[in-house]
């Protein structure tokens, strides 16, 4: 998971605390804003990615309003890893989500839980429903990897 700010990083960081998730989510550094994010994700990420075919990326970033923001981010991803990156974010701001729902790690783990079970509880917040298409291809893809098997 590639974050613009701290608040997407404390998003993310909640997303990981989901005692089932898989030890190979990472998170990476602060980017410094969506057009950072991209710009880190070309000059830093994107070779290894095709390096490593299995690999995953997710770009957490602010819309800032924007719904067309994630057509112009994936716009600049190499369409041979288009398929396994993930434009993730609040509609406006993550503090705008934070004053709705609390803590952004609490946050982070109820959309981890939304993840694991197949719900959406949270996702379909309102500043959250702009990624409806983007978490059913991460579902898809990801998912059977990102969690431990629930069985014991």
């Amino acid at each position: 998971m590639l974050p613009e700010d701290d608040a997407n990083r404390q998003l993310a960081n909640g997303f990981i605390l989901d005692p089932f998730i898989s030890n190979q989510v990472r998170i990476l550094n602060v980017a410094g804003g969506w057009r950072s994010v991209l710009d880190s994700f070309t000059r830093n990420h994107s070779h290894a990615m095709e390096t490593y075919p299995d690999r995953f990326m997710v770009l957490l970033i602010d819309f800032d309003g924007k719904e067309k923001r994630r057509n112009e981010v994936k716009a600049e991803v190499p369409l041979n890893l288009r398929e396994r990156v993930f434009v993730l974010g609040v509609l406006s701001e993550p503090e705008d989500l934070k004053k709705a729902l609390g803590s952004y790690e609490s946050i982070g783990l109820a959309l981890a839980k939304d993840c694991r079970e197949g719900t959406d509880t949270t996702w379909r917040h309102e500043l959250l429903r702009n990624n409806y298409e983007e978490l059913a291809r991460l579902r898809k893809y990801v998912s059977p990897i990102l969690f431990k098997s629930l069985a014991k």
